[in-house]
């Protein structure tokens, strides 16, 4: 294994991993070094996202999804099944081979485009060489003209509700349970929260979300959070918004959890409790202090627009830079490093990167909100259609949600979509590409979408920001 290459990338996640597969498709000699391990101490390529995060959790979301369905709704369709029983191992294991194909993928995608993957931890020193430690081995110095920092993040800890990979677990721990809990809680309501609680929700769990901030969804545009919160509360998933814990302390029957509201204290009971306050970006052990690289708030590493940091030819992306952690966020800015260092064209537009929440019904957003918009005092118009109207949702049984289309009073540029209810997450893109090439609201008009579709509800949302949708009454 030669020591010197054009391109070494540490972290094989999301951001990582296609960083490196672009800049070698780009015909740069190119190593990642890659530290996860799975619990079976055997290293596994594709990060959090992959072994820990957004692929098992949507395995979990779809099984649970289809337990709930069938115990619930089967019967509507005139489909008789009676009460649904659950084997939560074979669940387990299907999500466990799903990760294992997708990790093994990418490995086959390394050799296919001649990455040299290093298994082990790398640490950055000064004048772009890297020290590798190999699992077990010694450490070895590599050298390379450009680094790209990709070491991703880890979840944030507090300090009165310890992990204990028992009791109380993060994120990874929450995807791993071997049974059912009777009693289950939350803290933090945000994507991880409510997509982890919502699967066990499903499953059998009293489920407990609490959640310090007074909004729910504060991220989200605030009628499609209310909305939200309102079919989640349906559903039976119990949200105590302003809600600040205080102590958490093991007992004979599981976690007690004390907290606070503007009504007083209160404490709760949980077999299970998990933490899903936020993610940290991962730069402890990452960086010489002499590496040149500085840190900005919040321990991010401090990047340009096009993701360079403070020290020559070494770059930064994914979580552990500004903007939102999500793993398309990450995967963009790898291409777009990858291409500027190759000398080609590169660019991430950072005003068209779309969030999901994938419960059911799923959320989807791309752009502003409509608190965004009143905040910063821009006119704009605002068209609304509900799915209920939605002959294709009907027909699903999955009529809950609106399309929300927010368009530029003068102009009719897009400003924001914003979708809760079936297949969110799918039909965002749409909303996504229009933003792209700085779409109108009436090119969503004149669009012409398939009948019937859950896509239709874009389209009617459209023409009523302008009080011309034909399948809902103006106002």
């Amino acid at each position: 294994m030669g020591s010197k290459y054009d391109v070494v990338v540490i972290g094989g996640g999301p951001a990582g991993y296609v960083a490196a597969i672009r800049a070698a498709q780009n015909g740069l000699r190119v190593a990642c070094i890659d530290a996860w391990k799975n619990p079976d101490g055997k290293p596994a390529l594709g990060g959090t996202c992959l072994n820990a995060g957004c692929i098992p959790s949507k395995a979990l979301l779809e099984s649970s999804e289809l337990f709930h369905r069938a115990g619930h709704e089967f019967a509507s369709h005139g489909i008789q099944v009676g009460k649904p029983v659950l084997d939560l191992a074979v669940m387990q294991s299907r999500k466990a081979a799903i990760v294992r194909q997708f990790s093994g993928g990418i490995r086959e995608l390394f050799k296919a485009n001649g990455v040299t993957s290093l298994a082990g931890h790398g640490y950055l020193l000064p004048a772009n060489k890297i020290r590798y430690t190999p699992d077990g081995g010694e450490p070895e110095l590599l050298e390379a003209e450009h680094v790209v920092l990709a070491a991703g993040s880890v979840p944030v800890e507090l300090p009165f509700a310890r992990f204990d990979g028992e009791r109380i677990v993060d994120s990874r721990g929450a995807l791993e349970f071997s049974a059912v809990p009777a009693r289950l809680g939350v803290i933090g309501g945000g994507v991880i929260g409510l997509e982890l609680g919502s699967v066990w929700q499903r499953l059998g769990a009293q489920t407990t979300v609490i959640e310090a901030l007074d909004r729910f969804l504060f991220m989200a545009d605030g009628q499609i959070a209310r909305d939200a919160q309102r079919q989640f509360k349906k559903q039976g998933l119990d949200i105590r918004l302003g809600a600040r814990v205080t102590e958490t302390r093991s007992t004979a029957a599981g976690v007690a959890v004390s907290y606070e509201d503007e009504r007083g204290r209160h404490s709760l009971e949980v077999d299970r409790l998990i933490v899903a306050v936020g993610r940290r970006p991962a730069t402890e052990g990452l960086l010489d202090p002499l590496a040149g690289v500085q840190l900005a708030e919040r321990g991010f590493v401090a990047v340009d627009a096009e993701c360079r940091t403070t020290a020559a030819n070494v770059w930064a992306v994914g979580d552990l830079v500004r903007g939102p952690m999500l793993a398309h966020k990450g995967s963009e800015e790898g291409v777009m490093v990858a291409d500027l260092i190759a000398g080609r064209y590169g660019h991430v537009n950072y005003a068209a990167i779309p969030s999901v929440i994938y419960t059911a019904p799923e959320i989807a957003w791309v752009g502003q909100t409509e608190e965004q918009l009143k905040e910063a005092s821009q006119s704009y118009k605002v068209g609304t259609f509900n799915f209920a109207a939605s002959g294709r949702a009907r027909a699903m049984e999955q009529a809950a949600g609106l399309v929300k289309v927010l368009a530029d009073a003068a102009t009719d540029r897009l400003l924001g979509v914003h979708i809760i209810g079936p297949m969110a997450g799918e039909l965002i893109g749409e909303a996504v590409v229009a933003m792209e090439f700085e779409a109108s609201a009436e090119d969503l008009q004149r669009t012409i979408h398939a009948h019937p579709t859950l896509s239709e509800a874009i389209h009617e949302a459209a023409l009523s920001a302008d009080r011309r949708a034909l399948h809902a009454i103006n106002h």
